[in-house]
């Protein structure tokens, strides 16, 4: 068996245009949407990714026919549900088959979905799905490989999430639309590809209604039909290219950036002493000042710095002068992928305590959810093995900023949510090269973050 290899000559400036494709926390949980109706639904703007690639075999084995259209257009349909059990081959590889359950309740009336996985970031764990649909009528029993559910039929209910969880409001919405009664979340999580996706559900016939105050309001209908539907570009990708362009003193067009969806992280590159320019179709991101600026960042739910954001955004501060303090509050397990930075010359220390002002889950429990980085600091070329999907990204930035050559393995995480990621940095100039050799026996050093 084999594995791909990314080696990177770092620390050359990169310049050009990069186009980022759609959103995958969107299109993901539009193509679970689509499961709602027997009818036929197209997407425009898909990601060509892994994770689409595996949702879209999980799909199959349910009865979704699908057919690219082009290389960014997809046609599915699910006319019947073949099997509502999910097979336990797609335990652990992300947290999707969690979201199964109620579109499969409302075709089947029983579903069986694994226990779920993804990257290793924290506990994440799934009782407020589980908590919510239970109190819509759902008999849900689990253990340490399955969930099994089952109802006649959802019915609208009142629920107030503890936390504003993405996943919890997503499976909600999703639940409700087809619920008898009307169903209103509380505390909900309003980020834009769950805007993107009550956007898709509306051109379904659904009735939703997003409120004041963090509620949504899903009125329950009998029947959705097919829709065709953009999915919306994807701001972490955005977010990671500006970091690049910024932290490797370059500059970059990024076409299809969207200000609205990214204005907390614009302001936070200007901080820091990067800048932008908004543009018809994209974003230009270059250095503004000749010497960046150590700044304070605390992670939140949308409108805040999201949490996706921070990896490559810490990369970008190890160049900056000062120190700076990142303090995680979304999950408490997430700067796992610093030890790589720190073997690469960044000077940076994890502390368990709440280093900023917002509210945390995570006070005075002992987790390291603050970052510390002493800045500039020179970073030399590593080996190094990918741990999860966006620490992904912030190994591949380091790599780029730093002397010498790294050799990046454990691709697979990144390709999860980067398409083509190697083509597009070439493209502005990185020096990378693609490689196959055989996969070590070894487990990764690193473990996952």
């Amino acid at each position: 068996m084999s594995e791909k290899v990314y080696s990177i000559e770092g620390g050359r400036p990169i310049h050009g245009t990069v186009s980022i494709g759609g959103a995958k926390n969107a299109i993901s949980k539009q193509l679970i949407a689509s499961l709602l109706t027997d009818q036929p639904c197209t997407f425009t703007n898909v990601p060509r990714i892994t994770e689409i690639d595996v949702l879209l075999d999980m799909l199959s084995d349910v009865g979704t026919r699908f057919e690219w259209k082009d290389n960014h257009t997809l046609w599915v349909q699910t006319p019947a549900i073949t099997t509502a059990a999910v097979g336990q081959k797609y335990s652990g590889f992300n947290r999707i088959p969690i979201l199964l359950l109620a579109p499969l309740l409302h075709r089947a009336g029983e579903v069986t979905v694994p226990v779920v996985g993804g990257c290793r970031i924290g506990a994440r764990p799934v009782n407020f799905h589980i908590d919510a649909l239970a109190a819509m009528g759902a008999e849900i029993e689990y253990g340490a490989e399955k969930y099994t559910a089952r109802c006649s039929r959802l019915r609208g209910k009142t629920i107030r999430l503890p936390y504003p969880s993405v996943g919890a409001t997503e499976n909600i919405i999703i639940a409700g639309a087809l619920a008898q009664g009307t169903t209103v979340i509380h505390n909900a999580a309003v980020e834009p590809e769950i805007i993107d996706t009550i956007l898709f559900l509306q051109k379904m016939g659904a009735l939703i209604q997003v409120d004041v105050d963090r509620r949504i309001i899903i009125e329950g209908v009998t029947r959705l039909e097919g829709a065709t539907h953009h999915t919306i570009t994807d701001r972490i990708e955005a977010a990671s290219f500006a970091a690049a362009a910024v932290a490797c003193d370059g500059r970059v067009k990024i076409l299809n950036a969207q200000q609205e969806h990214m204005i907390t992280f614009l302001n936070e590159i200007r901080k820091v002493g990067g800048g932008f320019t908004v543009e018809g179709d994209g974003i230009v991101f270059f250095r503004h000042q000749p010497h960046l600026s150590a700044t304070h960042i605390e992670t939140d739910v949308h409108p805040g710095f999201m949490t996706d954001w921070q990896q490559p955004f810490v990369v970008l501060l190890t160049q900056a002068s000062g120190v700076s303090v990142i303090h995680e509050t979304v999950y408490e397990d997430r700067f796992g992928y610093t030890r790589i930075l720190a073997r690469m010359g960044a000077n940076i220390d994890l502390a368990h305590a709440c280093l900023g002002r917002k509210p945390c889950r995570f006070v005075d429990q002992d987790h390291n959810h603050s970052c510390i980085v002493k800045g500039p600091s020179s970073l030399r070329g590593q080996d190094m093995v990918i741990p999860d999907l966006r620490a992904g990204f912030a190994n591949i930035l380091a790599a780029l900023v730093a002397e010498g050559t790294s050799n990046i393995r454990g691709i697979r995480y990144i390709e999860r949510g980067y398409a083509q990621i190697a083509e597009k940095l070439a493209s502005i100039g990185a020096a990378i090269e693609v490689r196959e050799e055989a996969a070590p026996i070894a487990k990764p050093e690193l473990q996952p973050a």
